[in-house]
């Protein structure tokens, strides 16, 4: 009887400790990268007044982003996001590459900005409401029982 007691307690020991060591292992911080930034390898080979749009996309690869206007830039942006446990993913480090381009679209300026440059813009998804609300098909159908007229029977 003894026995069993204590095989019991060293059991019930070893799935606490497995837990516990699970639980630590589980909260390491883990990095995802999005997004790509050139090199400055990559960047040296775009001349400034020389290159165009087609050069650029060519020479370093299509822009993550472009602005919205025809001359603004490309703008190519890396992130990397540390997940720690059950908290939300915080930024580490976020790269953006600015590359603008005259009326002409010809390169005129490139610039690397990093995380210290400025704040973390939070973004958000906004979607313009349909005013259509949560309808089923019954209630659609007995929804319009009241919609219809005597007139409406004799055609």
């Amino acid at each position: 009887m003894l026995s069993l007691a204590y095989r019991l307690k060293s059991v019930f020991r070893i799935v606490v400790l497995t837990g516990a060591g699970l639980a630590l292992v589980s909260c390491a911080g883990q990095y995802r990268n999005h997004g790509y930034v050139p090199s400055e390898e990559d960047l040296a080979e775009v001349v400034l007044g020389v290159d165009t749009r087609d050069s650029v996309a060519e020479t370093i690869g299509a822009p993550s982003s472009s602005g919205v206007l025809d001359a603004s830039g490309y703008y190519y942006i890396a992130t990397r996001l540390r997940h720690y446990g059950p908290s939300e993913p915080k930024p580490v480090s976020r790269e953006l590459v600015a590359i603008s381009f005259d009326q002409a679209g010809v390169v005129s300026g490139v610039e690397r900005y990093g995380l210290e440059n400025g704040n973390v813009i939070p973004l958000q998804r906004r979607v313009t409401s349909t005013g259509v609300q949560d309808k089923t098909f019954l209630r659609q159908l007995m929804g319009s029982l009241g919609n219809i007229g005597p007139g409406d029977l004799l055609q």
